[in-house]
């Protein structure tokens, strides 16, 4: 690894820290800074079709929406694999984070943790790297049973980030 790409890969690591810690604390109106204007976020949750939001405030509205049940909420990263430099792009990278959220629902009081991967591709502009593809999917969630979801093999044939959605 030569110095430039583990300069690279520090930087989208603290990225994605720069997200837990933001969806941790409801800051909102910063997803601005870690989101591309264009980017697109697909989420799977194991039920229905894929959600398609756009943008930093597309992006917001379903998790501030999603999460407002919960009086205790923890976006808790457990692993990721960054490739840097992707197709020679010194401005382009993959990814892939594995997250657990911890959640404490406001009215009954029940603890629930959930489960998920995001296969990622960020973008370098300004100086400064950004979301511009997250692909989440659920791998396992306890809501009054567990439910496991297969892992989601199919979504990076090659490459470590989602492509063509």
């Amino acid at each position: 690894m030569t110095t430039d790409s583990t300069a690279d890969y520090i930087a989208v690591t603290r990225l994605q820290a720069d997200y837990a810690d933001t969806v941790s604390r409801r800051a909102w109106p910063e997803f601005h800074r870690i989101f591309a204007p264009d980017a697109l976020v697909v989420v799977d949750t194991g039920v229905g079709e894929p959600l398609r939001l756009h943008g930093p405030d597309g992006v917001s509205g379903f998790i501030s929406g999603a999460i407002e049940r919960f009086e205790f909420f923890q976006f808790v990263p457990l692993n990721t694999v960054v490739e840097t430099s992707v197709g020679g792009d010194p401005d382009a990278a993959e990814g892939r984070l594995y997250i657990c959220e911890l959640r404490q629902d406001r009215e009954s009081g029940r603890w629930t943790n959930a489960f998920g991967v995001y296969h990622d591709q960020y973008r370098r502009a300004d100086g400064r790297w950004r979301f511009v593809h997250r692909r989440y999917q659920s791998l396992a969630r306890t809501t009054g049973r567990a439910e496991v979801f297969a892992f989601p093999h199919h979504l990076a044939p090659g490459s470590l980030a989602a492509a063509g959605d």
